[in-house]
């Protein structure tokens, strides 16, 4: 589901010429913030799903959508609000949105009906230490840092097997890059869990909160 959902917008920001190489020319880069994903139903294998995606604000340096997983029937099967923002390459910080770069995607789009949680995650105190994991280049995205998605599946793998998740929300802190150790602490809370991957330090390179579908 992240892997569709992550493809969809890429393939929108190059249908209308904002991908990646506008951003290479331009020295800029969008890094994700934090999703929130609610999974009313899983598709099933062979079913025909429709993903779509669309910005509905842009503010200083914050971009935010939107996207979804709908059936044949117009269903909803995933629900999802993604924080994004806009970061300089050369300056190496976060900067400003400007109407270059996000014009052509529109500001007419509402935001879709449901419930917004916080970005923030709270991190429970008492947590269970994992194996630690080295990241390797299979982790790796197009800007060599950790792809988003690959968080989220290092953490499922500390998860009993029968744990399906329900709606999952992920705050990413810090970006991982190839040689990095991360250090999975996983608390159990009332919904499901909380899993953040660390440094040798202690500091958060994202947080999972991972609640159980009902």
């Amino acid at each position: 589901i992240l892997n569709y959902l992550q493809d969809c917008s890429t393939l929108q920001s190059e249908d209308i010429g904002l991908g990646i190489e506008y951003l290479k020319k331009t020295r800029h880069a969008w890094w994700l913030s934090s999703w929130q994903i609610i999974i009313d139903r899983y598709p099933v294998l062979g079913e025909e799903i429709v993903i779509s995606t669309w910005p509905y604000d842009f503010k200083g340096i914050y971009a935010y959508r939107n996207f979804t997983i709908q059936d044949k029937a117009g269903n909803y099967l995933v629900r999802a609000n993604s924080i994004w923002f806009f970061y300089d390459l050369e300056a190496e910080r976060p900067a400003r949105i400007r109407l270059e770069d996000v014009e052509r995607y529109g500001t007419g789009e509402e935001r879709l009906d449901m419930e917004y949680a916080p970005r923030r995650i709270t991190v429970p105190e008492e947590y269970e230490e994992k194996e630690p994991v080295l990241v390797m280049k299979h982790h790796l995205d197009t800007s060599h840092h950790v792809n988003n998605a690959q968080y989220v599946e290092i953490v499922r793998e500390f998860l009993p097997e029968h744990f399906q998740i329900g709606e999952m929300r992920v705050e990413y802190k810090k970006a991982a890059v190839l040689g990095d150790v991360m250090y999975p602490r996983i608390s159990r809370i009332t919904e499901g869990y909380v899993a953040s991957l660390c440094d040798e330090e202690g500091k958060p390179h994202a947080v999972i909160w991972l609640a159980e579908k009902r």
